[in-house]
């Protein structure tokens, strides 16, 4: 299965490019977050590492829930849909809606938030979007920590990660 979420979201993503001046290959961000669960945090649940790896799917290609659900399951396809931004809203209101939100995920759903949030701040330490400023830098970590402060409690060891990567804030 999790090979399947790996070949489904590097065909979704094949076209998309991360922000940062190389403009590396989009697939090389969910990977990292299933790398971040599985191999720093011990999550072994495949259902969270599948969820992980189509995290960015419907949100930002032309997946459907519909299709995710009959290519993997209710229970993947919903994680992935709980840690999806509703990109009918303008920008601001999603981040809000993140901070607002992050509570009530699911224990799986936190895991996956964690993650990608983890693997944010360590790319926008070591290759950030080629546009943004130091000011930039600095809000999106402030902004992070508001979300990953509604999920505390539901890793231990991947909240320390999260720390550890927020103490290097630009």
């Amino acid at each position: 299965m999790l090979f399947d979420a790996l070949s489904f979201a590097a065909h979704k993503h094949r076209a998309q490019r991360r922000k940062d001046k190389e403009a590396s290959p989009y697939i090389n961000h969910p990977i990292a977050l299933a790398d971040v669960l599985a191999n720093e945090g011990g999550v072994v649940d495949p259902v969270t590492l599948c969820a992980a790896l189509l995290h960015d799917t419907v949100e930002d290609t032309k997946t459907t829930y519909r299709e995710l659900r009959k290519a993997f399951g209710d229970e993947i396809a919903d994680v992935v849909m709980e840690v999806t931004d509703d990109k009918n809203l303008d920008k601001a209101e999603r981040k809000a809606l993140q901070v607002a939100h992050a509570h009530k995920l699911s224990k799986r759903a936190k895991l996956v938030k964690l993650a990608d949030t983890i693997s944010n701040l360590r790319d926008i330490a070591s290759n950030p979007p080629a546009t943004w400023s130091r000011k930039r830098k600095r809000e999106y970590y402030e902004w992070a920590r508001r979300v990953i402060d509604g999920l505390r409690g539901a890793h231990a060891g991947l909240e320390r990660i999260f720390d550890r990567e927020y103490a290097r804030k630009p």
